[in-house]
């Protein structure tokens, strides 16, 4: 489970494909007050941060718009709550782009 700290843009499809269903898994855990994967790293880290991972959404669903993907699942904007920012890596951001380089994908 990963949500990308890099820009959308710079994600090949598979990644970018990815990274939307598992953000839709982060967002129904938090705003559901679902049990699995709750402490899971990637999803405690948007703990209180519902805004930011609103707005990541929406930047990924303009990037597969702007790729021809059709989008079907939009997020409720009034359950965006919180930090409007991710302040919180797990990986830097340098790291991030090497583990990316190293899957032999289309990232850039």
């Amino acid at each position: 489970m990963r949500i990308w700290d890099i820009e959308p843009k710079s994600i090949c499809n598979k990644h970018l494909l990815g990274e939307h269903r598992e953000l839709h898994a982060i967002w129904s855990i938090l705003t559901n007050d679902k049990k699995g994967y709750i402490y899971h790293p990637e999803v405690l880290r948007w703990k209180g941060k519902l805004r930011a991972l609103y707005l990541r959404h929406e930047l990924e669903v303009e990037e597969m718009k702007h790729r021809g993907f059709a989008h079907y699942s939009p997020l409720e904007a009034r359950l965006a709550t919180g930090k409007d920012t991710q302040d919180r890596l797990i990986n830097s951001i340098e790291e991030q782009k090497e583990l990316l380089k190293k899957k032999n994908c289309l990232c850039q």
